[in-house]
C-alpha cells in the first residue's frame, strides 16, 4: 500500500451533524491532499451509528477513505464489548470508503492495550482485520511485548514533552526499530493547548515551530502512514478544520472561538506530496502561512496552564512571543511580516530549500499581523495588550495564510 496521510476525526463531537457537514469536511480534507479520516468513536454515544453511516456515504461519493478508531481510554464512557467492535467492523468492512490493507479493513484504537487479548476473537469473527493501535502509554519498548497482537502501530506522541521547547523524533525511530517490518503510523500535529481543569487538563505544548519541525521529521523517518492529530479536536487546539461551533465542548469556546486554524492546511499539499515522493524536490504552488498568539505570554495570569503535559513550570516559561511563518517557494523570494507598523523581512531560499521557517519576535509591537510574499498579502487579527475576558492568557493561536 502506498504511503497515506489520514486525519483524526472526533465522531463523539458530531451529534446531529448533517450529511452536508460531512461532505464539506471531506471536500476540505481532499483539497489539502489528505487521503482519509480515522474516525474516533466511543462505546456509549447514541449517535455513533447515524454519523458513521453519513460519513461513509459522503466518503464513498467523494472517493475518500475512512477507518474506525476505537477510543478505549478509560473514562466515563465505559469500555467496549467484543460484540460491539465485531458488529461495527463487519458493518463497514466492505464499504467502498473503507481503508483496506492486504484485503483487510484497517482498525485503530486510542489506547486500550489492556483489551489486547480480545483482538483474536475480533479477528475470527470478522474474517480478519489490519490492527494499527495507538498504545502510546506503553512507549515503543513496552509495545515490544504485544507484537503478536498487532499488524502495525500508531504513535500519539506528536508534541514536545513537558518543559521542552522542541519535538524530538527519538521515539519515532524506536517505534520503527521495535516494529521491524510492520508499518509505523506517525502522529503529526500543528498545535496543543487545553484549559479544561474540570477535565483535569490544562497545559500548553510548545508549538511555535511544531508544524514545520514535525514535517521535517516525516521526511527523515519516512513512515508507512501519517495521521494528523487532529481534524476537529477543538478543545485541545490541535484542529485544522474550519471551526464548527456545535463541536466545541463546553468551556473550550473561551479559547477556541475566533481562533481559526484552517491556514495550517495551506502547506499540506506540498508537505504530503513531498512525503509520498520521498523528497522535498516536488512541484508546488508558492504559499506562506503564519501563526501567533493574540497577546504576549507574559501579559498576565497563565490561568493555571503548565508547560506540557505533566509540566512543572508555567506555560509562560515555554511559550515564546513570536509570529511563526512557513514559506513554500520555487525560487528565492522576499517574505515580509508586520505587527502593526513594525516590519521584518526574510529571504526564502526556494532553490536550495523549498520550505523555510522564520520567526518574528513580538518585541513589544502591537497591531494587526500581516504577511506578504510575491505580491500577495494577508492581514490577520491583532496582537494586543488586553487580556481576554477570562482574565488570563489564551495560549491558542491565530493562523493566517496567503
Amino acid at each position: 500500500m502506498a504511503r497515506q496521510v489520514y486525519a483524526h476525526y472526533m465522531v463523539g463531537l458530531t451529534d446531529q451533524q448533517t450529511l452536508t457537514h460531512w461532505k464539506k469536511d471531506i471536500s476540505d480534507a481532499k483539497a489539502a491532499s489528505i487521503d482519509g479520516f480515522a474516525l474516533n468513536i466511543g462505546p456509549k454515544d447514541s449517535w455513533t451509528r447515524t454519523q458513521l453511516d453519513l460519513a461513509y456515504k459522503a466518503a464513498a461519493a467523494a472517493k475518500f477513505k475512512l477507518f474506525l478508531s476505537f477510543d478505549m481510554q478509560d473514562g466515563p464512557n465505559g469500555q467496549w464489548d467484543v460484540s460491539q467492535v465485531v458488529e461495527l467492523v463487519n458493518d463497514y468492512k466492505n464499504d467502498a470508503a473503507q481503508v483496506k490493507v492486504n484485503g483487510k479493513p484497517m482498525v485503530q484504537t486510542f489506547e486500550g492495550h489492556a483489551w489486547s487479548s480480545n483482538w483474536a476473537s475480533v479477528r475470527s469473527q470478522t474474517g480478519g482485520i489490519f490492527l494499527v493501535p495507538n498504545w502510546s502509554s506503553l512507549g515503543p519498548n513496552g509495545l515490544a511485548d504485544y507484537l503478536n497482537d498487532i499488524d502495525g502501530a500508531f504513535s500519539w506522541d506528536a508534541w514536545p514533552r513537558a518543559n521542552t521547547g522542541k519535538m524530538a523524533s527519538t521515539d519515532d525511530v524506536l517505534y520503527q526499530n521495535v516494529l521491524g517490518d510492520k508499518p509505523y503510523m506517525m502522529g503529526v500535529s500543528p498545535y496543543f493547548y487545553v484549559n479544561l481543569p474540570n477535565w483535569g487538563k490544562n497545559w500548553y505544548s510548545s508549538s511555535e515551530s511544531l508544524w514545520y519541525d514535525r514535517w521535517q521529521q516525516v521526511l527523515e523517518i519516512m513512515p508507512e502512514y501519517i495521521e494528523i492529530i487532529t481534524w476537529n479536536d477543538y478543545s485541545e487546539s490541535s484542529y485544522i478544520a474550519d471551526i464548527s461551533t456545535p463541536q466545541i465542548v463546553s468551556g473550550a469556546e473561551k479559547y477556541v472561538s475566533g481562533f481559526s486554524h484552517k491556514a495550517f492546511r495551506a502547506v499540506l499539499p506540498y508537505f504530503i506530496r513531498a512525503y509520498k515522493a520521498g523528497t522535498w524536490n516536488v512541484d508546488l504552488h508558492d504559499t506562506a502561512i503564519a501563526w501567533y498568539r493574540g497577546t504576549s505570554a507574559n501579559l498576565g495570569s497563565d490561568g493555571g496552564t503548565v508547560w506540557g503535559q505533566g509540566g512543572s513550570q508555567s506555560a509562560k516559561a515555554g511559550a515564546r512571543d513570536v509570529v511563526s511563518v512557513i514559506t513554500v517557494t520555487t525560487d528565492e523570494a522576499e517574505v515580509n511580516i508586520a505587527i502593526g507598523d513594525v516590519h521584518k523581512s526574510f529571504m526564502a531560499n526556494g532553490t536550495a530549500s523549498r520550505v523555510n521557517y522564520f520567526e518574528m519576535p513580538f518585541g513589544g509591537a502591537l497591531g494587526n499581523v500581516s504577511l506578504s510574499l510575491n505580491g500577495h498579502s494577508v492581514t490577520g487579527p491583532a496582537i494586543t495588550n488586553t487580556l481576554p475576558a477570562t482574565g488570563y492568557v489564551n495560549f491558542n493561536s491565530y493562523a493566517i495564510r496567503l
